[in-house]
């Protein structure tokens, strides 16, 4: 989301907003224009608002909406997997209870990424360099059976290879998963959060401050899989986003912005 709002007589000094439920971190460039990113659910369709609030120097408050129409998204295309019969077989109530655990406290890092600044002023970058084996909203066809969709970008790696941080930010989370294996988020700061599956290894520890391309765990095939590979998600708060979209986010857009 853009606002050009110039500098003036009366210049506005703050943008604060919304979009999705979420709030938005509006930056502001040399030449009077404020940006954020934002988060829109996955199955949202149709349109959707963001709110805007500019402060004025004198202290008026102007209230700008803007409606975004949504491209229409096909249905997930399925990826035919053959699995082991333990892969479509209802799990038990301890276990769903497990994961309902778990989920939650992934959406817990993505609220708490609101209360921080963004940490970069570079690109995101790939955690990988190797083949993307499966794309984000993609479905799961195991025996023949549609289970999930897939929320999160597979890259192709053995066991034992890097995994390396999209960009800078804090260690939120590591711990291991029952369906993602051994996990590391990354809270990235205005609301961006980035994840990482199924990790033979862990190379980092909660509250660790990680530079952009630092390796920060290894390929492996933990959790619930079929074989290694490295799971990459990411959140926008608590909206779950597609990972590669960071990446389409300049660095020249950051390193020229003041965090507000």
């Amino acid at each position: 989301m853009t606002l050009d709002a110039p500098s003036g007589v009366d210049k506005v000094v703050s943008v604060r907003g919304a979009l999705a439920g979420e709030p938005l971190h509006f930056m502001q460039t040399a030449a009077g224009v404020w940006h954020a990113i934002g988060g829109i659910p996955v199955d949202e369709e149709g349109s959707l608002v963001a709110n805007a609030i500019l402060q004025r120097a004198s202290g008026k408050t102007e209230i700008t909406r803007i409606r975004f129409t949504l491209p229409k998204i096909p249905p997930p295309v399925a990826q035919p997997l053959e699995v082991d019969s333990a892969f479509t077989r209802p799990l038990d109530s301890a276990t769903l209870a497990r994961i309902a655990g778990e989920n939650a406290r992934a959406r817990e890092v993505g609220r708490r990424a609101h209360e921080r600044a963004p940490m970069w002023t570079a690109s995101f970058l790939k955690p990988r360099n190797s083949v993307i084996t499966s794309e984000f909203g993609s479905g799961r066809l195991f025996n023949g059976q549609l289970t999930t969709r897939h929320l999160g970008v597979d890259f192709r790696g053995a066991i034992g290879e890097p995994v390396r941080a999209a960009n800078r930010g804090v260690i939120a989370l590591v711990d291991n998963f029952f369906l993602a294996g051994n996990v590391v988020y990354i809270d990235h700061g205005g609301g961006v959060v980035t994840s990482y599956f199924h990790l033979s290894k862990t190379l980092v520890a909660v509250g660790e401050t990680v530079k952009r391309g630092q390796v920060i765990g290894l390929v492996g095939n933990t959790g619930r899989v079929t074989g290694p590979h490295l799971h990459w998600a990411a959140r926008y708060g608590t909206n779950t986003v597609n990972p590669l979209d960071l990446l389409s986010i300049s660095s020249s857009w950051y390193s020229a912005a003041i965090p507000r």
